[in-house]
């Protein structure tokens, strides 16, 4: 009986956590736009706006006094943190492959220190149940802050660091590789650039064998 008890314990327990995993942090709708938004300075923009969105949610509950909000509370504050997280991996994405992401900078730098304050106004406020989401709470806090600084730091320097761990991933990972990886890389990487060679060759209507020279066609079937 002791063992059944601490199984369902330990499920009671687990069970937030593996809901939390199995949950997607963006609506269907949303994660279309993402897909759809290759460019990274509308990704980063789309993001934003869906941050802002969690945002006004926990507003908008917060200033109701429902049965049940808190877990929705809990889900959109969780939901925003993985969204500034998503931001930051468009952000060094983009940086590691020198595109310039400055025009998306400043206004998601401005929505965030537009959020900072109303996040600490919640958690200084102190709702009844706040308990149900206030670990989420710092880590949007803590996301939030993260955010703003790395909004006010230099983007070229931040460009070099990215493009440097990115090298040196590279490199630790070829390292690790087998002379058989390497050799299929090396054939894989031929056989892209013979590929491309071929894209590039410009159409023609000529059948194999033909030319076509200063005195017009010649060839098998050219009369020449």
């Amino acid at each position: 009986m002791k063992s059944l008890f601490c199984i369902a314990l330990a499920a009671v327990t687990l069970a937030p956590a593996l809901y939390a995993q199995d949950r997607d942090f963006l609506t269907s709708d949303e994660a279309a736009q993402i897909r759809e938004a290759q460019e990274p300075n509308l990704r980063i923009e789309l993001y934003a706006k869906f941050a802002r969105r969690r945002i006004d949610l926990v507003k908008s509950l917060l200033s109701k006094d429902k049965t049940g909000r808190a877990i929705v509370i809990h889900d959109a504050l969780d939901d925003y943190s993985k969204i500034l997280d998503a931001v930051d991996a468009v952000i060094d994405d983009a940086l590691e492959r020198k595109i310039d992401v400055k025009p998306a900078m400043t206004p998601l730098s401005n929505y965030e220190r537009d959020a900072l304050p109303l996040l600490q106004r919640i958690r200084d406020s102190k709702p009844k149940d706040l308990d149900r989401y206030e670990f989420v709470l710092t880590a949007a806090i803590d996301s939030t802050h993260d955010g703003i600084d790395s909004a006010s730091a230099d983007i070229d320097e931040r460009a070099k660091d990215v493009q440097h761990k990115a090298e040196e991933d590279k490199k630790a990972l070829e390292k690790l590789q087998t002379p058989a990886d390497r050799a299929a890389k090396q054939q894989q990487e031929q056989k892209q650039g013979e590929d491309t060679q071929q894209q590039r060759k410009p159409p023609t209507l000529l059948r194999p064998g033909e030319k076509l020279g200063p005195g017009g066609l010649s060839g098998p079937t050219g009369g020449k």
